[in-house]
């Protein structure tokens, strides 16, 4: 072996790194780190925010690497003045809601330590602290007579009809959220087992398998024996019926027209959203179990059990009754 061999095998090539990127766009790299589009784009919209109400400009890579390069106080400084303006509503049409306030300032925490963490900033902005805000304040929603009412409004003869029926009883049986509903797909729907596989809230790529009631499962299979177009595994289970987007995915929002229309169809005058049918289903499950909240936990998939006790409490209603017999005091 020649001298020269040897000293390859002694001093081996170091690899190169071609997406290594000594400038970078913190904005852009922040985004790129979310899977989900509906995060990117309220991400986009509160940086946007920011910078449009303490620059005048839009958040160029220039504009970001400016702000990310002043000192720890002057940041600090700038964001709480953001906050003041926002809690006031200076300059704009009235003050902002305290968690649209906490959501906003989180944007700007985490441009911060996305900068932090690619060296181009030397702090984050831990000491803000946002709004205290009370979580699941109303958990309302309607009962069982209603949402029968509502279900009623489905023709299963037809084929809008056996597809919203199928959607409704997803709501309410399993208490999904509006957007669990709107990614799935026919492959994650396991009609002999009576299964669907969901991508769960803040979960990424990570399905679950969650059960489905008889009557919920047999609804999706009736639906899915008309669905119209291709049914490959790919395809998603709900899709679009109307002329303008038909047999495309039914988005999120198509979802939340459609709760509006069929709860307006029954006559119900409270305004509903999937989400409004998810928190019914849980105060029924609660009901149907007397409080048990372990197993409705197991339906809501809440990771914190406290999230459930204020459901429980909102559904017992304690505070009136305790307010009842002190009026009957006098």
């Amino acid at each position: 072996m020649t001298q020269t061999a040897l000293a390859a095998i002694d001093r081996p090539q170091l690899p190169t790194f071609p997406h290594l990127d000594r400038d970078p766009d913190v904005l852009v790299q922040l985004l790129a780190d979310k899977r989900s589009v509906n995060t990117r784009r309220v991400y986009v919209s509160d940086v946007r925010d920011f910078f449009k109400t303490m620059t005048g400009q839009l958040p160029t890579k220039a504009a970001v690497t400016a702000f990310l390069r002043l000192s720890e106080c002057d940041a600090v400084s700038l964001v709480l003045k953001w906050k003041s303006i926002m809690m006031s509503g200076e300059g704009r049409k009235k003050p902002l809601a305290e968690a649209t306030i906490n959501r906003r300032l989180a944007a700007i925490k985490s441009l911060v330590s996305m900068g932090l963490n690619l060296g181009v900033c030397e702090f984050n902005l831990a000491r803000i602290k946002g709004e205290s805000i009370q979580k699941y304040r109303d958990t309302t929603g309607i009962n069982k007579a209603s949402f029968e009412r509502i279900l009623s409004t489905c023709d299963r003869e037809t084929v809008a009809g056996k597809r919203d029926y199928a959607l409704l009883r997803l709501l309410w049986g399993n208490a999904l959220r509006r957007n669990e509903v709107s990614q799935l797909s026919i492959g994650d729907f396991n009609p002999w087992a009576r299964t669907l596989r969901i991508l769960g809230k803040g979960r990424g790529t990570q399905a679950e398998t969650i059960d489905l009631g008889a009557a919920t499962a047999q609804a999706v299979a009736d639906w899915l024996a008309v669905r119209p177009g291709t049914a490959t595994e790919s395809d998603p289970i709900f899709i679009a019926l109307n002329y303008a987007a038909s047999g495309h995915r039914l988005t999120g929002d198509g979802l939340y027209k459609l709760v509006q229309a069929r709860t307006k169809k029954a006559g119900i005058d409270k305004v509903m959203s999937p989400h409004r049918i998810r928190h019914s289903a849980i105060t029924a499950a609660l009901d149907a179990t007397d409080g048990n909240v372990r197993k409705v936990q197991k339906l809501s998939r809440h990771k914190k059990l406290d999230t459930l006790m204020i459901y429980d409490d909102n559904r017992a209603r304690d505070q009136r009754e305790v307010s009842e017999l002190l009026d009957a005091m006098f």
